[in-house]
């Protein structure tokens, strides 16, 4: 059986750059290893995620956007992570339903307890056996990513704020999966942490 690891954080801190690290180093070792992301990972996922992250669409309801996510993520689970995880892959996934927890939840101010009610039924109970939280103040993250911004990433500092409380949130109710590191880390560093806790429960350690 493989694992299932979700990469959660504000907007900069680094997800991307520790999942292709992971990935290389999991695939060299000779494990397989799928890598997907939150909107998207499948033919209609994608669609929604440029729904969601295109910025002409400004006029979203944050309900609409939570169920946007929750459908996306609905395809993922049933398309991707499952069959994936019966097959013994490790499953990385940049975002997962604690984004939207934290996002529209918290930050949207919609309540993480609404947002997990509505996603009840698009994870059908699969969660990350590990979730990381690359976790920095925002004033230190902002501009570290050189792409153009999208619809979320647009919101600015205070968003991303209330973003990062939702997550420490989280963090505190759900400890037996988060693990929270120090996204100002060298990433050769944050690596080497990230390695030793996964092939730690793979191992059943």
């Amino acid at each position: 059986m493989g694992l299932f690891i979700s990469f959660e954080g504000v907007d900069g801190c680094g997800k991307s750059t520790q999942i292709m690290m992971l990935e290389k180093s999991l695939v060299d070792m000779g494990y397989r290893v799928v890598v997907t992301r939150e909107p998207g990972g499948t033919p209609l996922g994608e669609k929604i995620r440029q729904i969601l992250l295109d910025k002409s669409n400004k006029d979203i309801e944050p309900l609409t956007e939570a169920y946007l996510y929750a459908a996306s993520r609905a395809l993922l689970v049933r398309q991707v992570i499952r069959p994936g995880l019966s097959k013994g892959d490790f499953i990385l996934v940049d975002r997962y339903v604690d984004s939207s927890l934290a996002y529209q939840g918290q930050a949207r101010g919609i309540g993480i307890d609404v947002v997990e009610a509505i996603n009840t039924p698009a994870v059908d109970g699969l969660f990350p056996d590990i979730t990381f939280l690359l976790d920095a103040p925002v004033g230190e993250l902002m501009g570290r990513s050189s792409k153009v911004p999208d619809r979320i990433e647009e919101e600015g500092e205070d968003f991303q704020e209330k973003v990062r409380e939702g997550y420490r949130i989280l963090a505190d109710r759900y400890k037996d999966r988060y693990i929270i590191l120090d996204a100002m880390k060298d990433r050769f560093e944050l690596h080497r942490e990230i390695m030793e806790h996964v092939l730690k429960k793979f191992k059943g350690d």
